[in-house]
């Protein structure tokens, strides 16, 4: 009963903090974002007319359809160099990082199969892959929580000074640390030195890869002007699966201290109104009143009905 009691005005406190914090979202990105959009807006337009002012041969029908079939190009992975056009998206490397990405639900969205063939095949392959990641990311999470959890027993068995709960907490840390090192603060550095981006690029891109947000704004190997060696898409391919795996148990480990808190708080709202009850009852002894509705809600009190001197002569 108070189970679903809890449940039924919990749902709709949560979904309205949700809608909130999704709104908050949206007018932050807005404020920020939106100057900009206007500002490239107005810039790509005053080019196109600058090259039309500046090349009365060109029409503008035609310059609208080159630079259509440019955009498409591109979205298909071929771009112009010079008098030549540049592939590679769809070799072994870039089919495989397309094919992690595509089983991980990041999905980019900068490169997708353009033959019905292709897409037929996408959605059959991402039909029986993405439950193979799910159960691939399970068993890496599983085995990185105990690796954890057997470093705190040695730890704990080893007989150290420290206390257990405290070498807990030690070695929670220091995984976290590990995992924060190893999957979204080294990398960008990596991502610097063969993306020629910055740090906090790379970084932007390590969390919306690793949290399958996956916007396609950055994405590796794609620059036409960098020459990529053959490892680099791979070892990236591993370092999203185990990344993943290790972000999961982060926000595993966030959604468990939201609900803890949460029941943390119930719990002591139903305690302060019990001791507001007892203390109600023990007021109503005191000045002779029975209230056999509240022994009735608290049987545990009828049975010391004596203890409280509630008996009438």
């Amino acid at each position: 009963m108070v189970a679903a009691r809890r449940r039924r005005w919990g749902v709709p406190m949560l979904l309205a903090a949700y809608v909130g914090y999704v709104g908050l979202g949206a007018g932050v990105l807005q404020a920020l974002e939106r100057p900009a959009e206007v500002q490239a807006a107005q810039h790509l337009l005053q080019q196109h007319w600058e090259l039309l002012a500046n090349y009365t041969c060109l029409r503008g029908p035609g310059l609208q359809r080159l630079i259509e079939g440019i955009i498409q190009a591109y979205k298909s992975g071929i771009t112009l160099q010079g008098n030549t056009t540049s592939l590679g998206r769809w070799d072994f490397s870039g089919s495989f990082f397309f094919s992690i990405s595509a089983i991980t639900t990041i999905g980019y969205g900068n490169l997708s199969p353009s033959t019905a063939a292709g897409r037929i095949f996408c959605i059959l392959f991402a039909l029986f892959g993405i439950p193979l990641n799910l159960v691939v990311l399970n068993e890496i999470g599983q085995l990185m929580l105990l690796g954890v959890q057997q470093c705190a027993r040695r730890l704990e068995d080893g007989g150290s000074i420290i206390d257990p709960k405290k070498a807990s907490l030690l070695i929670k840390t220091c995984a976290l640390v590990t995992g924060l090192l190893l999957f979204l603060l080294l990398p960008p550095l990596l991502f610097s030195d063969k993306e020629g981006w910055s740090y906090e690029e790379g970084f932007y891109y390590s969390f919306i890869t690793l949290s399958t947000i996956g916007f396609g704004d950055y994405v590796i190997g794609m620059n036409p002007d960098h020459t990529y060696p053959g490892w680099y898409k791979n070892v990236i391919s591993l370092w999203i699966l185990f990344g993943m795996a290790w972000l999961a148990l982060v926000i595993k480990f966030c959604i468990n201290f939201l609900e803890s808190s949460s029941d943390f708080c119930q719990c002591n709202k139903k305690s302060t109104e019990m001791a507001e009850d007892l203390m109600d009852g023990n007021k109503n002894s005191m000045t002779g009143l029975h209230d056999h509705q509240w022994f009735q809600h608290y049987p545990m009190a009828n049975v010391n009905k004596g203890y409280f001197n509630l008996e009438t002569d």
